[in-house]
């Protein structure tokens, strides 16, 4: 969700089936089918208190604070705060690489970002590797950073700039080609503030040699307030989701997956036989949970327009529209997409579409993809504003929230059962950026408000 996002920027100036416990005495409370047991039966156990006062976590789990804003990085800037989404990729000599983009907004103070303020920092770095900068030339302070990780002994082993000069780079998304695909969600112009157009994607290398990518905005992607992105291995296809109270969910078909500046061919979600079909169900629950419809895809054209406008021109031609898209994550043949704002109380709804076995092929008419409403529970203590999001390699769901009280990471089983793994006991930041090790040992996740990067250990249960 955005709202609590915002306001803390203001304030500051700134894979499979699920897993259960061994446990037979079942006591939970259901509530359209769904299931959150007050004793953690689809779970890890109950939350134990951390005696840090930092996350709590059940029994048998820890974390270690990996990064933190403020600290110098090895390629002598610093680790800018605002930590977002994350993506982790297999590195050389069973190393993990982490990137982690950084959610800088206007009116943000400098020292957020990786100078620290200082103009001598800004100053070393070549002009054509800055996106954007102010009129007066001070990089914008949207970024991308690279963490390498050793999950064997627990320990940062380096972390550099990958990307500097975007805005708001909330989530994105790890491509198999071993790049991450970081999204601005903004819709910013250039004029009197920043000197170039903002809403775009960028690529990003996984690489454990220190260095910043050359920005690219990926334009036939389309330039929208984009959240996040998630591919499919399968097609390349990249799915993509739009963080608006009226979105559409995207989908762009690459000329060259490996090559995403070639441009390609930007659709986005409609409903057979129920054109401009409202799926945030909001005060009145016309789609129930497991319902499935068929799906067909209408092409955008002008996919780089300066109006903020894909969403208005997608739904005159039909598109259905969403409440709110945050994450996204593929997995095991389908693709996953939170609405933080869906459901009867807008609290948030979970879909996962199935791509067609002739998705983006002509065939596709004739045996579409489907799109199911996976949880929509209506109650805050079950789950409040879903954000980010990732599916463990097992099969379970884990959803950031940012709601309006503690900030909990919920997990979710395929057989829709909640349960709460971790909870923010620093502070009222949202969590985000979760993810998992390639080697399935650990997962990362972020406190973006203090700007710290935890890496969590523990008995994880794969059936």
């Amino acid at each position: 969700m955005v709202m609590n996002r915002r306001e803390f920027i203001e304030r500051s100036g700134c894979f499979a089936l699920g897993f259960l416990a061994a446990r037979s005495d079942f006591t939970g409370t259901s509530l359209n089918g769904l299931f959150l047991n007050e004793q953690e039966e689809y779970g890890y156990g109950p939350l134990r208190k951390d005696r840090k006062k930092v996350l709590d976590l059940p029994k048998g789990f820890s974390y270690k604070v990996i990064s933190k804003g403020g600290d110098k990085m090895d390629d002598g800037f610093y680790v800018p705060y605002l930590h977002d989404g994350m993506g982790a990729f297999p590195g050389p000599d069973g190393l993990t690489i982490i990137l982690r983009n950084h959610e800088y907004r206007f009116g943000n103070p400098d020292w957020v970002g990786p100078f620290k303020g200082k103009k001598k920092l800004w100053e070393k770095l070549d002009k054509d590797l800055i996106y954007d900068t102010y009129p007066e030339g001070k990089p914008l302070l949207g970024a991308v950073t690279t963490l390498v990780y050793d999950t064997k002994k627990k320990k940062l082993i380096s972390q550099h700039l990958s990307l500097i000069g975007t805005l708001n780079n909330c989530s994105g998304g790890a491509t198999p080609w071993a790049t991450w695909i970081s999204c601005e969600e903004t819709c910013e112009n250039s004029g009197d503030v920043c000197l170039r157009n903002h809403g775009y994607a960028f690529e990003v290398p996984a690489s454990v040699n220190p260095g910043i990518t050359k920005p690219v905005p990926l334009k036939a992607m389309g330039r929208f307030t984009r959240e996040g992105v998630a591919i499919d291995p399968k097609t390349n296809i990249i799915y993509q989701t739009e963080d608006k109270t009226d979105s559409l969910f995207y989908r762009f078909i690459p000329n060259n997956p490996e090559g995403l500046t070639e441009g390609g061919k930007l659709q986005c979600l409609a409903v057979v036989g129920k054109p401009q079909l409202d799926m945030r169900n909001w005060k009145v629950q016309r789609i129930a949970p497991g319902e499935v419809f068929d799906v067909y895809w209408i092409d955008l054209e002008n996919p780089d327009a300066d109006e903020d406008d894909l969403r208005l021109r997608g739904y005159a031609k039909g598109a259905a529209r969403f409440g709110s898209e945050e994450g996204v994550f593929y997995h095991d043949g389908a693709v996953y997409f939170v609405c933080t704002n869906g459901g009867t109380d807008a609290k948030g709804q979970i879909w996962r579409y199935f791509p067609s076995s002739y998705e983006g092929k002509p065939q596709e008419k004739d045996s579409p993809g489907r799109l199911e409403l996976f949880v929509e529970p209506n109650d805050p203590k079950i789950l409040d504003h879903p954000d980010q999001m990732t599916v463990a390699p097992w099969g379970d769901v884990f959803i950031c929230e940012d709601g309006n009280d503690d900030q909990y990471l919920v997990g979710i089983t395929q057989q829709r059962q909640f349960y709460k793994f971790a909870r923010n006991a620093l502070d009222d930041s949202e969590l985000a950026g979760v993810c998992f090790s390639p080697d399935e040992t650990t997962m990362f996740v972020n406190n973006l408000k203090s700007g710290m990067t935890f890496a969590i250990t523990g008995p994880w249960t794969k059936e």
